[in-house]
């Protein structure tokens, strides 16, 4: 097959940094949909993605249609409509006769190839096949059926990413119960500000983890825990870190996954038909500005949105391997899993992306044969700085696809890919939430890739911009939107029953039109980039600057590591101060200030240019790795922050209280 251009171009020029070859273009699962759309459509049928995308946005019902035939939806009931209320948003009703189960369209195959394989940073390696994760699911099915779960009942989990959480989901989704979970490492009061509000019936947790080397054990925690739920009826306990009997007996209500299931039987599991919006887990705003908003998701938004990004914009194909690094307090776990239902095998993680060394990934990459490659914008960064480059190690012959996301990817990131990890692979940076536990705008097979810029939107999403009298603007910075309908938009925020608060949260900006919440731009490739959560937006003598700006020019000068930017009410108007975290050893001295300072000016704007530049010694961070600003500019202005348990690092937020530097 013949590869695609590639190879490291300056971010300053209008080159592509990689564009497919047409073998590639030729070979995507997206030629195969346009010839299923000829079938149905004829002559007219689009070719190309963006016109597949064009007719998308103007026939939403056929296209949402056709992607439900094409990927071979199982339901017991399709219904004849496919949109109730086609454009109201929200609650447009997305095939509102349908009847089906999200697990039934995950457990898409029960033969001996490999569905997952798994690996701890302690070594651990696990391979289950599809017959075995099929008999598994239907174990814990039983299993929970005898501790009373039903449709409706919720169970939270407190788990690292292995099969065992994706066997937990599964099990849960074919009995309509809801799922929820948080990764192993969230505080006491984190756990409870989400899994609190939902009252669930059972929980289901390790007995430890491990991380950088360390291993911690839960009892404590989850007695805690539990003792503030009086919802939860039973913990069941899974051997981890060797102690799960030890852990089980020490939890009120504690028993271990192997006693409980001890003499359950595996035969086909049975999936109950539930409506399309019947709710299938229950995700958390980051809660960094309070107590988290609980997102409810349904069993059919959820799988077809995630039916097209996997397999129209990312080509996952059966047999691909793909891998994210996510934690299942992230969305990017759970989107991870509806890889499955594309017939790949999930490759799974858990533990430091360091230890023992920056290559455990690149190992892992390389060993098990990955097609798709995913992380965040943190990590790209990170392994760019350690010095360490896959190409000059190993072959990655496999790899086709890195994804980011998390955070906006700074033009050195994309560059680094190419010139560091492989010369001829898609750079699919990506971006969405967890409101949508999808993406509004990502890669695609079709098109080149440039430095800073993801490709396109996601296909059946009306991704724009809106400057601030609401009208959609290219070339300019402005707000992200949706302007049509989409199924995985949330069924509803759990306790908010007048729905006020879902409402607010994406629809009081601009009336029946979804807004995000993010600063972005259309680019002249009509690609777009991300500058920052609007909120954090920067706002000195009234303009607007994306705080990805300013990273992405001081993440360039070797001696910063990473940085924060807010804006400081001062003298009634607002500065722009930057916090940087410097390499061990450096200083902030007036030189490296003035080199700072030169980066910003002629990199973005003399407007970028920070009033104030302080070293500080670390920065906070959500337990998704992102960087918070606002909860940085509420002690900067000695206003609490509501929420701490959200941060992996709450401690970082007292260095930047009752700051002298902050005070002329």
């Amino acid at each position: 097959m013949a590869t695609g251009s590639a190879g490291p171009t300056s971010p300053m020029t209008a080159s592509p940094l990689w564009t497919p070859s047409d073998d590639r273009r030729a070979g995507a699962n997206l030629r195969r949909f346009e010839a299923f759309l000829a079938g149905r459509a004829g002559a007219a049928a689009p070719k190309g993605f963006r016109a597949v995308q064009a007719y998308a946005l103007a026939q939403p019902e056929h296209f949402w249609d056709a992607v439900w035939d094409f990927c071979k939806v199982k339901a017991s009931a399709k219904g004849k409509r496919v949109i109730a209320h086609p454009g109201r948003m929200p609650h447009a009703g997305f095939f509102p006769e349908a009847l089906l189960n999200y697990a039934e369209n995950i457990l898409v195959k029960a033969d001996d190839t490999p569905a997952l394989v798994f690996r701890s940073e302690n070594g651990t390696r696990l391979e289950l096949s599809w017959r075995e994760l099929n008999a598994q699911v239907s174990v814990l099915q039983q299993a929970l059926v005898k501790l009373g779960v039903k449709k409706g009942d919720r169970v939270a989990a407190v788990v690292p990413n292995h099969p065992v959480a994706i066997v937990g989901l599964l099990a849960c989704a074919s009995l309509g119960a809801i799922w929820s979970s948080c990764s192993p490492d969230f505080g006491e009061r984190g756990i409870l500000d989400r899994f609190g509000q939902i009252e669930p019936k059972v929980m289901l947790c390790c007995d430890g983890y491990f991380y950088g080397g360390k291993t911690f054990m839960l009892a404590d925690k989850i007695t805690t825990v539990v003792r503030a739920m009086p919802s939860v009826a039973k913990v069941i306990v899974f051997d981890y870190a060797g102690k799960a009997s030890e852990v089980a007996n020490a939890i009120p209500h504690g028993i271990t996954l192997a006693a409980l299931t001890r003499g359950v039987l595996a035969k086909p599991v049975t999936f109950a038909q539930l409506p399309f919006e019947h709710p299938l887990y229950i995700l958390y705003s980051s809660g960094t500005t309070g107590i988290p908003k609980c997102i409810v998701h349904g069993h059919g938004g959820i799988l077809l949105k995630h039916l097209v990004e996997h397999v129209l914009n990312s080509d996952v194909k059966a047999g691909d391997r793909v891998f994210y690094f996510s934690t299942c307090g992230w969305m990017m776990w759970n989107w991870l899993v509806s890889g499955l239902a594309a017939g790949a095998t999930l490759l799974l993680f858990d533990g430091s992306p360091f230890h023992p060394s920056e290559r455990v990934l690149f190992d892992y990459a390389e060993e098990e044969g990955m097609t798709h490659f995913g992380t965040s914008a943190k990590y790209i960064d990170s392994l760019r700085k350690s010095g360490f480059r896959p190409k000059d190690h190993m072959k990655l012959a496999t790899l086709r696809s890195v994804m980011s996301t998390g955070s906006p990817l700074s033009e050195d990131g994309f560059t680094f890919i190419y010139d560091g990890v492989k010369d001829d692979v898609q750079l699919a940076s990506i971006s969405g939430g967890t409101d949508i536990c999808g993406c509004f705008v990502g890669g695609n097979p079709d098109e080149p890739v440039y430095a800073g810029e993801i490709q396109g939107p996601m296909l059946g999403v009306a991704a724009d911009v809106f400057n601030d009298e609401g009208k959609p603007v290219t070339g300019e910075k402005g707000e992200l939107v949706c302007t049509l309908p989409f199924p995985s938009m949330p069924v509803m925020f759990w306790n908010d029953p007048s729905g006020e608060k879902y409402h607010n949260a994406y629809f009081a900006r601009f009336k029946g039109l979804w807004c995000h919440g993010d600063f972005a731009e259309i680019t002249p490739h009509n690609g777009m980039i991300i500058h920052g959560r609007s909120d954090a937006t920067l706002n000195p003598g009234g303009v607007r600057i994306g705080t990805a700006e300013i990273y992405a020019q001081v993440e360039r000068v070797p001696e910063v590591l990473e940085a924060l930017a807010i804006g400081q009410d001062w003298q009634g108007d607002v500065r722009v101060v930057l916090f940087v975290r410097l390499r061990p050893g450096i200083s902030l001295t007036p030189e490296l200030v003035a080199t700072l300072k030169k980066a910003i000016r002629e990199g973005a704007s003399p407007r970028h240019v920070p009033a104030k530049i302080i070293a500080i010694a670390d920065i906070p961070r959500t337990k998704s790795g992102k960087i918070t600003e606002l909860a940085v500019r509420e002690v900067v202005h000695g206003r609490p922050v509501k929420n701490k348990e959200a941060l992996a690092n709450p401690e970082a937020l007292d260095l930047y209280a009752d700051l002298a530097e902050l005070k002329d």
